[in-house]
């Protein structure tokens, strides 16, 4: 972590006005991919606090991921149209001895779901963020593609693709995933206007204030351009509501307050509920490939990818409700 100080400590200057070094760097996460690094700029006027988001090593071949630089685009382009953003500081240069990495400033908030659909804390806030989540989307998905920000595109037919490949890859037999991916390929609905993504629309990438409610959109490296069904539908999947299966817009609130907050008419609860499935499907097989795939990460990482990929249970229960209701 001493080169990201050496760094950071450099570039001080060109983060904040008289900056003049940093301060309190912590490292909050280190997936295989993206590492993020809280810290404070030191300035006369008192400490600015920021966050950096590194890549460390290249992208693998095949990866989703977008660049950091696409996402810094995304950010920028999003928050000019009235999505909240945690705000662009810095894209790094070449020389500033990063790689590839962003600066953002730092957002106050929770990102914790389980503190998020549960806790005290957030009981008064907790009626407004259904609402809220559709006005963001609506903001996100009128946002015209950053220039040369090379997003993958995708629909619903494209995505059963790729992930009954990945499935039948894994070898597992799981009969409510088979049921699943013929149920979906037999009603997938007629693709809307294809719309900018965030990809990864959920509690646990919503920073959340206990007064004023979402204050910020993160983690946008899966962002593309789709289907705009798929962000809302995404929001609703079970393993998102961490434990609070009675909401099902994000363990927070109901459908027809998100449907109310995005306001388009050609935005349905079925089609909603179509994604919903879909997400949870791919949420499952994704869960699948960490229990059973190889040549993954070693020690405690190892051990936190078969944790999670016990949960393809939780998304079994989600597509047989919905199949249930009629779907």
């Amino acid at each position: 972590m001493e080169d990201v100080a050496e760094a950071l400590g450099r570039l001080a200057p060109k983060l904040a006005p008289g900056g003049r070094g940093i301060e309190g760097l912590t490292q909050l996460s280190g997936g295989a991919s993206l590492q993020t690094f809280a810290f404070q700029v030191t300035t006369p006027g008192g400490p600015v606090p920021l966050i950096l988001r590194r890549r460390p090593n290249p992208v693998a071949e095949g990866a989703t991921a977008v660049p950091l630089s696409a996402e810094a685009a995304l950010i920028a382009a999003a928050g000019a149209n009235g999505a909240p953003v945690a705000e662009l500081v810095r894209l790094a240069e070449p020389e500033d001895g990063l790689g590839e990495a962003l600066i953002v400033r730092r957002v106050e908030g929770e990102t914790l779901g389980r503190r998020i659909v549960r806790g005290e804390r957030f009981a008064a806030v907790r009626p407004r963020l259904a609402r809220q989540c559709g006005e963001i989307l609506r903001a996100i998905h009128a946002t015209p593609p950053p220039p040369g920000a090379r997003l993958a595109t995708s629909d619903a037919v494209g995505e059963l693709d790729r992930y009954e490949a990945a499935y039948r890859a894994s070898g597992a037999e799981r009969p409510v995933l088979e049921l699943a991916l013929r149920h979906l390929r037999r009603h997938a609905p007629p693709p809307l206007q294809p719309r900018l993504l965030h990809g990864d629309f959920r509690t646990g990438n919503l920073m959340v204030d206990p007064e004023r409610g979402i204050v910020a959109a993160l983690d946008w490296e899966l962002s593309h351009i789709g289907d705009p069904a798929e962000d809302l539908g995404w929001l609703c999947v079970n393993s998102w509501r961490f434990g609070a299966a009675d909401r099902p817009v994000g363990g927070f609130g109901d459908y027809q307050d998100l449907l109310d907050g995005y306001g388009d008419p050609a935005m349905t609860l079925e089609r909603i509920r179509y994604w919903q499935m879909l997400g949870s499907l791919k949420w499952g097989v994704m869960c699948l490939m960490m229990f059973t795939g190889s040549g993954g990460p070693a020690g405690e990482a190892a051990l936190e990818r078969h944790v999670i990929g016990r949960r393809v249970s939780e998304t079994e229960i989600d597509i047989l409700t919905l199949l249930e209701a009629g779907l």
